[in-house]
């Protein structure tokens, strides 16, 4: 009897199992924070710009490196900077949208947040094609952001590690929490929407010192093509209740 009780939990928890796995499968809000790889790859990822003075300075960088990265750019700083925009497109990389004014979404009606997405799109679409992957600012986003965003188009995309480089941290502090926690599949976030900023001061060192680490360097999108397990994607569960 004990016997058959055990082989009865064991079925009722494989049933559980594979309820959340096709529930997770089948779960249309998901974001991608990583891409589940053995692969020692890496996507570089810049927010906020573009900026007249940060983002020339890591586009030079970049170059320089022949590293190509995933730029989620705010829809009035490429109004401001179209030249830095097109410069972006140019040398290769990879633009996402960051929304028009970094407003948090969970706290905007349905209409202000599409609105954010219109009027980034109508400054971005002269210069290049329409973006296919989305940041929302702060990482703030809901089961109604998702849902208006995925309406549009997009894929929506976090990070795996933070550098905090808007907080101007020691430049050291910055390296090092990336070489602590880059893993293959990693995507690393940081910013070129102010000044000043540490990033371009420490954005070849990392560079440089993952490599040394048999990492290389793609976009988010390339990324994506690395993933050895069928998704790529978690399933969303955010404290906004908007």
């Amino acid at each position: 009897m004990r016997r058959f009780h055990l082989m009865l939990c064991a079925a009722v928890i494989m049933a559980a199992m594979f309820v959340l796995i096709d529930r997770e499968s089948s779960n249309d809000t998901k974001i991608i924070s990583k891409v589940p790889t053995t692969q020692k790859v890496v996507a570089l990822t810049i927010d906020d710009g573009p900026h007249t003075k940060v983002t020339p300075e890591i586009l030079a960088i970049l170059k320089d490196k022949n590293v190509k990265a995933t730029f989620f750019v705010l829809g009035k700083n490429v109004e401001n900077n179209p030249r830095i925009f097109a410069q972006e497109i140019a040398d290769g990389h990879e633009v996402g949208v960051h929304t028009y004014s970094h407003s948090s979404l969970p706290k905007l009606s349905d209409k202000k947040i599409e609105e954010e997405f219109e009027k980034a799109e109508k400054v971005i679409l002269p210069i290049t094609a329409m973006p296919t992957l989305f940041r929302p600012p702060g990482g703030a986003c809901n089961e109604r952001v998702i849902r208006i965003a995925r309406e549009r188009g997009y894929q929506v995309v976090l990070w795996s590690i933070d550098t905090r480089d808007w907080e101007c941290p020691p430049e050291k502090r910055i390296i090092d929490e990336v070489y602590k926690e880059v893993k293959p599949g990693s995507i690393i976030l940081m910013h070129d929407g102010q000044y000043p900023i540490p990033t371009p001061r420490v954005l070849g060192t990392i560079i440089d010192g993952l490599r040394e680490r048999g990492y290389t360097f793609v976009t988010v999108s390339e990324l994506l093509q690395y993933n050895e397990v069928g998704h790529t994607f978690r399933p969303f569960s955010s404290p906004f209740k908007n």
